[in-house]
């Protein structure tokens, strides 16, 4: 039998269409390397709620990496580890408070299935409420009492590159940050030294897989770290400049079944 590689998959702009559905075409190799013996596993940005209806529609059995790497866990087995990394409170109050300075339109505190919005909004509350996780309102400097998965600031262009700045100016060592792409004007915080690659090691060694052996898809720069640390780190066709140049290969795009069209020739599915 061929090398039993460990495929990592990144959700949004990679595996899923712009219309977040998978394709017949690419559910169908994905099947077809799951019965030669290959090893998928997703690695998400999105909480595990939002991220567990792909799961279960690939039928997966592998661990899970979510929050990019803030939250590591086999949602089929308790045994095989809880890896939750969390900000300090205290530092995630001060970000707050420079965040509203900046007049920013929302700020968003994630623990796990618990959600804090500061502003009320009925547009951010559809998005959020995927997976029924418990939401509340009001100021985060006052509702926030534990330490935090994750933190989402809301802003307009100008204001993300000023903030970012100050966060690397004065939080540098405790936090890593990253934007989302256009059109959500999107700061996304988690705690320092934390990946996409930090979570698919501990995946990788769980099933012994070396790294020539891992296969990372990926669009975003909240990627860059996993494409550079696979062995074989792939950029989707639509996928950001900085990451398309540190990558092995570039793939298709999204909507073109980049993912699946890419695995088949690989690996002869």
């Amino acid at each position: 039998m061929a090398k039993k590689h460990l495929i990592a998959l990144d959700l949004d702009g990679t595996l899923l269409k712009d219309d977040k559905t998978i394709s017949p075409f690419t559910k169908n190799v994905l099947q077809k390397a799951q019965e030669e013996g290959h090893i998928i596993c997703i690695s998400t940005g999105r909480p595990f709620r939002s991220s567990k209806m792909y799961y279960e529609e690939l039928n997966l059995k592998t661990p899970i990496v979510n929050f990019n790497g803030a939250f590591v866990h086999h949602p089929l087995d308790e045994s095989w580890g809880f890896h939750h990394t969390t900000l300090d409170v205290s530092v995630v109050k001060e970000i707050v408070e420079i965040a509203e300075q900046h007049q920013v339109h929302n700020i968003f505190a994630e623990v796990l299935d618990h959600v804090y919005f500061h502003y009320h909004n009925e547009q951010w509350l559809d998005i959020f409420s995927i997976g029924n996780p418990k939401i509340e309102i009001g100021n985060l400097k006052a509702v926030l009492n534990r330490n935090v998965t994750s933190v989402l600031i809301h802003s307009d262009e100008e204001n993300v590159k000023r903030i970012r700045h100050y966060l690397n100016e004065v939080h540098a060592e405790v936090v890593d940050h990253r934007s989302w792409a256009h059109p959500w004007h999107v700061i996304e915080i988690i705690r320092a030294g934390i990946n996409k690659a930090v979570g698919l090691q501990k995946i990788a060694e769980f099933y012994n897989i070396p790294r020539e052996q891992i296969i990372a898809f990926g669009d975003e720069d909240n990627d860059l770290e996993m494409i550079e640390y696979a062995g074989l780190g792939v950029a989707m066709g639509n996928g950001i400049e900085p990451l398309k140049e540190i990558a092995d290969e570039i793939t298709l795009t999204n909507e073109e079944d980049g993912v699946a069209k890419f695995l088949k020739e690989l690996l002869s599915l």
